[in-house]
């Protein structure tokens, strides 16, 4: 057996027999699954509802605004001001909609008040003034002499069609879900390489902190050695995830047999009563996703998951072996996750406005960020040359960064009681 092979198998026993390592791979499925419950639980509660006072000197509005469920509007025009004010600073009320008398509606516009403690949502406040505004314009229109019903009646309701050049019909809202699609993978790759690239670090840390790094290193090469744990780690990570996965599908089975009226498929009088548009919509929408590359996606997952995860873990490798404590690798850190950062938001952005743009094609042929972008960007069907050049630099850079990192792993992992600055890395690697 090879020096490489037993240092990959030292490491992958060390991680999977550590009791924090047992505990989370099991217990993390059930924390999600319950977090998840518990979300869903909170967003069926609902808030108490708000009771706001419509004091309307005008006569024109107070009957226009609707009950919901969370707002509640009482007419108390008949009631003097300050007495409204007066019962809102004793919290019996949410606030104030005062609306002074004015037969001009342009100054009237200027003049409305809404008066609270409290600073009310943009949401509710911009409802306030459409109900207002829709108000005003009717009036307006009324005081002009025209005829308010025909003008609705000529609003014209645009509901455009979507058609590919073969005639087939399409779906709004498809590059969304595209880009949802590929970000979820995106993001599977960032948090693997931030949890374990991090694992891989603090192993290097303990075992130099421990002096056994230099027993170690006495048998194996420096290389070998960073290799080792970068595999060994990554394989635990990898049957972690697959106990993840494993877990749970069987959580969902099993939420699914006791949930089952609520997860499963409409009622007949609910699609009844939905039409045939929805079934049609849906089968759109489900064809559409039928044609998406899923294999060539997942086969580019594995790829860009591998050689993402190998070009940042032996930079983390590096680090390990520049600091002594895991305080003083925080200066090195902020470089690593930014890369990813930016992954992230080129791909939300750009991808979704143009992923075919230039900043979308680059960022997808960068190493740092093509694990990232590239996976957002393979639903929307990329041409393969493109895939294929992206994950050459990929792996070049992996291999190149590899030996970038070994010459600093060499020298590092012997130096303990000093801090290292980005200058003596520098010496480092001249060395």
């Amino acid at each position: 057996m090879s020096v490489l092979t037993l240092i990959i198998k030292r490491e992958f026993i060390a991680k999977v027999r550590n009791k924090s390592f047992i505990v989370m791979t099991f217990l993390s499925p059930i924390l999600f699954v319950a977090l998840a419950a518990f979300v869903g639980y909170l967003s069926t509660m609902r808030s108490d509802v708000k009771k706001i006072i419509i004091h309307d000197e005008s006569n024109l509005f107070a009957t226009d605004f609707k009950q919901t469920d969370e707002y509640h509007y009482l007419d108390f025009s008949h009631i003097p001001l300050q007495s409204l004010k007066d019962s809102v600073v004793a919290e019996k009320y949410e606030g104030i909609l005062f609306i002074p008398q004015n037969a001009d509606n342009t100054v009237l516009s200027k003049e409305i008040q809404y008066i609270s403690d409290e600073s009310p949502s943009m949401s509710f406040i911009e409802d306030l003034q459409e109900v207002i505004g829709k108000k005003m314009t009717t009036d307006n229109l009324q005081k002009a002499g025209l005829d308010t019903l025909v003008i609705k009646n000529a609003e014209a309701k645009v509901d455009i069609n979507l058609t590919k050049v073969s005639g087939e019909e399409t779906v709004k809202g498809l590059n969304e879900i595209k880009v949802i699609i590929g970000g979820a993978f995106g993001y599977l790759i960032m948090m693997f390489i931030i949890i374990y690239g991090n694992m891989v670090m603090r192993s290097v840390i303990e075992e130099k902190t421990n002096r056994i790094i230099e027993i170690i290193i006495s048998s194996v090469k420096p290389f070998q050695l960073m290799m080792g744990k970068i595999i060994g780690t990554s394989l635990a990570g990898v049957l972690q995830f697959l106990i993840w996965a494993i877990v749970g599908t069987l959580l969902f089975v099993i939420a699914s047999a006791f949930l089952g009226i609520e997860m499963g498929s409409p009622s007949a009088d609910v699609v009844a009563a939905s039409g045939n548009n929805f079934a049609g919509t849906a089968q759109l929408y489900i064809n559409e996703l039928k044609n998406l590359p899923l294999g060539v996606l997942l086969v580019s997952f594995l790829v860009y998951f591998i050689g993402g995860y190998f070009l940042y873990s032996s930079i983390y490798a590096a680090i390990g072996a520049a600091v002594d404590n895991e305080t003083d690798s925080q200066q090195f850190l902020l470089p690593i996750i930014l890369p990813l950062m930016l992954g992230v938001y080129i791909g939300f952005f750009s991808v979704l406005s143009e992923p075919h743009g230039t900043i979308a094609t680059v960022f997808s042929m960068i190493p740092l960020t093509s694990p990232i972008v590239m996976l957002m960007r393979i639903p929307f069907g990329v041409p393969w040359w493109q895939i294929l050049i992206s994950v050459a630099l990929l792996f070049a850079t992996f291999f190149f960064v590899v030996w970038f990192a070994a010459k600093i792993y060499r020298v590092g992992i012997l130096m303990y009681g000093k801090k290292p600055t980005w200058k003596e890395l520098y010496k480092w690697l001249k060395y």
